[in-house]
């Protein structure tokens, strides 16, 4: 683990960005640009689209939160693919963190909905970058094929401005609310996540079958 005194750079249990499969990934990504915000934007693409979302893809294990082990999935959810972007953005020197927030309306099937007993998604996680002494939110959740799919535009991120509302769909319904923000955090809050886990949704959320609205074509 790294003795870096500084928190936003520092490789932890889950953002262990010092492992070698981050490293590798990270270095591959960004390539040889050398501009933070730049290598920000790449990584932010890189990661949105190259795993696909999947909400069932949460096996409820600690290990599974590790960047080292995000970065070897093809699917996952919102909050490993933000460790994973912000293991990343500390792999090439740039300060992060997570941010965690409640949101409605998260591109949800009516699958989940009846599963999950609600619309609202505790802990929607997201990566915070410090970029010329500015906090710049992005979620790198829904891959562009998800999007397309549920007739909603997809986040973009131009490194300057957050990245955070896929608030409208197409057609201009309201599709997806902040409801209450959970603060930002130095390291992934395993813990304070599967607690309020427990007391928002049933017992098992364990997949039970194929949901075709998020299933790879």
């Amino acid at each position: 683990m790294s003795d870096t005194k500084d928190p936003w750079l520092a490789s932890t249990e889950f953002i262990d960005h010092e492992h070698p499969d981050v490293q590798s990934y990270a270095a591959e990504v960004v390539g040889t640009t050398t501009d933070p915000r730049e290598q920000a934007v790449k990584l932010f693409y890189a990661i949105r689209d190259g795993f696909w979302y999947d909400p069932y893809a949460d096996d409820g294990e600690r290990a599974s939160f590790k960047a080292s082990q995000v970065v070897a999935t093809d699917r996952n959810w919102c909050v490993p693919k933000s460790i994973l972007l912000t293991a990343c953005a500390r792999a090439v020197g740039i300060q992060s963190r997570l941010g965690f927030a409640d949101v409605r309306n998260h591109l949800q099937s009516e699958k989940l909905r009846e599963k999950m007993g609600t619309d609202l998604f505790v802990f929607h996680g997201f990566s915070e970058f410090l970029l010329d002494g500015t906090w710049v939110k992005a979620s790198p959740a829904f891959n562009l094929e998800m999007c397309e799919r549920f007739d909603t535009k997809p986040l973009d991120f131009d490194g300057c401005n957050d990245a955070l509302f896929h608030e409208f769909d197409n057609k201009g319904n309201r599709h997806m609310e902040y409801v209450h923000q959970r603060g930002s955090y130095d390291e992934f809050p395993y813990d304070e996540m599967k607690a309020v886990f427990a007391e928002v949704y049933p017992d098992d959320l364990a997949d039970d079958g194929s949901d075709a609205a998020f299933a790879k074509p």
